[in-house]
């Protein structure tokens, strides 16, 4: 079965067959310093891999944002310094929203996998699992 033809089941798989599933994930980082974003981005990036049992070969693309008070360093540093030399990375500033969390680094990994949608791990660390305290582990 095909991506088109998987898609057009709905996301439905045969048994062993990999599907392109996506993986969300926030933290919020100590303060808007280069050493506290590749840190708390390479926290994100080892929770989410691990908890998914995935390695780079696993990563399609990996989307990165970060709250507009976070400007010293690129999130997908970290993730270049763990290894995602050929994995396409992105980068962007989420939009400013009064009253949003600061200082979150929230990123959007699509990966190939047999697992199931319900079986993927999202992951909130620190005070982003205010974020999503439905889904948070």
């Amino acid at each position: 079965m095909d991506w088109a033809v998987a898609w057009a089941h709905g996301g439905e798989r045969e048994r062993g067959t990999t599907m392109v599933r996506a993986v969300r994930g926030a933290i919020q980082v100590d303060g808007d310093d280069r050493e506290s974003i590749i840190a708390g981005t390479t926290e994100l990036v080892t929770e989410v891999m691990a908890r998914n049992d995935l390695t780079t070969e696993d990563v399609i693309s990996v989307i990165f944002t970060a709250t507009p008070d976070l400007t010293a360093e690129f999130p997908a540093l970290a993730a270049r310094k763990l290894g995602f030399h050929d994995v396409p990375l992105l980068c962007a500033s989420e939009i400013d929203v009064p009253g949003a969390l600061p200082r979150v680094v929230r990123l959007m990994a699509h990966i190939a996998t047999d697992r199931p949608r319900q079986e993927i791990q999202h992951v909130y660390l620190r005070g982003a699992v205010a974020l999503r305290v439905d889904i948070a582990q």
